[in-house]
C-alpha cells in the first residue's frame, strides 16, 4: 500500500540536523524505546496462542498509509475483521479500495498464524467486506510463510538492483495465487522503466493536490515518542528519514517535500528495483479487494522468506485516469488495477508501529474477551 517519505537535500539535511538538536530527548522520544516497543509487538507466538495473540499477528499486516483500519471480534470458533471507516484516508482511497484491500492482507495473517498453531480454518467475506474466520482444532500445517510475518515489511529504500533468480520468481508467482486475483510479473528492464514513468507521472499529479498533501501530513509520525503515542501512521525512521520534534518535522515537511524530490526518488528506487508485481481483480467489488490483500500478503512473506525487500508504489492506482494506461500496459485492459510493489534485495529499515490490541478489539454481547 502506499507509503510515502520525504528527502531534502544535503545542506536541507544539516539545516534540520541543527534544529533536531533542539528540544531533542524528552520531545522525541528514545530509539532503544522503540526498538524495545517494536520486538514486543512482534514476539513470536506462543505454542498455544490466544485469540489476542493471533489478533496481534493479524495487524502486522501490510495496510495503506499505516492506518490499520481494522477492528476484530471474537466468538467461540470464529473470528471476524470488519472496517474501521473512522481510519479511512478519503483522498488518496475515496472508494476505499486500499481500506479494503488491508483487511484482505490482515486475514491472511490470520488465516496462516491460526493454521500454523493448530487452528486451521478458512477465510470468508460478504458483499459489504466483513470477514469470517471459522477455525477448528487440528494438527499443526506447517507454513513456511509463518515464520515471515513478524519480519516482514515495506522497506522504502533503494535496492541494489540484483536479479531476482526466475526459480524464486515462480515460488513469488505460485504463493500468491488466490482466485480471483491476477498478478502479472514485469522483470524486464524496458517494462519497469514503463512502470516507472507512470508511477512518476501518478506521484507528480498528488504532489500538487493540496489536499493528498494535507491528508498525507496528518498520517506522518516524525519522531519514535509520537509513534509510540499513536501507535499508527508513517513513522519518518521506517524511510530511513531523520527523527525531529514534531513542529520542526511539520516544518520540514512543508520547506522540502517537493515534486521534484519525490519524482527523482521515485524513479531512482524504481530503476533500482529487480521486478515490479501488479495484481488484479477479476471484478471491481470489495470482496475480490480483500482477495487481492490476500494475494499480495501471500506474495510479501513469500518474498520475506526468500530474502527479498518489496514496497508499495501504488500512484498510478491511487491517480484514476491513469488507472485504464497502467492496465492496457501490463495486457488486462478493462480491468482495474489494484495494487503496484517494487521488490529486489536492499537493506532493513526499522518497522512501523501498531496500535494496541485493546484499541482494535470489539466487545460484543457474545464475544470473547482476549
Amino acid at each position: 500500500m502506499n507509503r510515502r517519505r520525504f528527502l531534502v537535500g544535503a545542506g536541507g539535511f544539516i539545516f534540520l540536523g541543527g534544529l533536531g538538536a533542539y528540544g531533542w530527548g524528552s520531545t522525541v522520544g528514545s530509539t532503544s524505546d522503540y526498538s524495545t516497543y517494536v520486538d514486543r509487538l512482534r514476539v513470536p507466538l506462543p505454542a498455544d496462542p490466544s485469540a489476542a495473540d493471533l489478533i496481534r499477528y493479524a495487524t502486522l499486516a501490510a495496510n495503506g498509509h499505516n492506518t490499520q483500519p481494522w477492528r476484530f471480534s471474537v466468538h467461540d470458533r470464529a473470528i471476524d475483521i470488519f472496517p474501521d471507516l473512522s481510519r479511512r484516508t478519503p483522498v488518496v482511497d475515496p472508494d476505499n479500495h486500499h481500506l479494503f484491500v488491508s483487511l484482505g492482507c490482515a486475514a491472511e495473517n490470520l488465516a496462516i498464524a491460526a493454521a500454523a498453531t493448530g487452528m486451521p480454518g478458512e477465510v470468508a467475506a460478504d458483499e459489504k467486506g466483513n470477514i469470517r474466520f471459522v477455525f477448528s482444532r487440528g494438527a499443526v500445517r506447517d507454513d513456511p510463510l509463518f515464520s515471515a510475518i513478524p519480519r516482514r515489511q515495506s522497506t522504502r529504500a533503494d535496492f541494489d538492483g540484483r536479479p531476482v533468480p526466475a526459480t524464486d520468481i515462480e515460488t513469488l508467482r505460485t504463493a500468491a495465487e488466490v482466485p480471483g486475483v491476477r498478478l502479472v510479473l514485469l522483470t524486464a528492464r524496458s517494462r519497469i522503466d514503463q512502470i516507472r514513468d507512470i508511477v512518476v507521472a501518478g506521484n507528480d499529479a498528488q504532489m500538487h493536490d493540496p489536499n493528498f498533501m494535507a491528508e498525507l501530513k496528518h498520517w506522518l509520525r516524525f519522531n519514535p515518542r509520537a509513534a509510540m503515542e499513536t501507535g499508527d501512521g508513517l513513522f519518518s525512521a521506517t524511510t530511513g528519514n531523520p527523527v525531529l520534534p514534531t513542529p520542526l518535522g511539520r516544518l520540514a515537511f512543508d520547506t522540502f517535500f517537493t515534486a521534484k524530490a519525490e519524482n527523482d526518488k521515485y524513479a531512482r528506487q524504481i530503476n533500482s528495483s529487480a521486478a515490479v508485481a501488479i495484481f488484479l481483480a477479476e471484478r471491481a467489488d470489495r470482496a475480490h479487494w480483500i482477495s487481492v490483500g490476500r494475494a499480495c500478503q501471500r506474495f510479501a512473506l513469500a518474498a520475506t522468506r526468500l530474502g527479498l525487500r518489496h514496497a508499495f508504489v501504488n500512484q498510478p492506482v491511487e491517480v484514476a485516469r491513469l488507472r485504464p494506461e497502467l492496465a492496457a500496459l501490463v495486457g488486462e485492459p478493462g480491468l482495474r488495477p489494484d495494487i503496484v510493489m517494487r521488490f529486489g534485495y536492499g537493506p532493513e529499515l526499522p518497522f512501523s508501529p501498531r496500535r494496541p490490541i485493546e484499541a482494535v478489539w470489539h466487545r460484543t454481547r457474545n464475544g470473547v474477551r482476549p
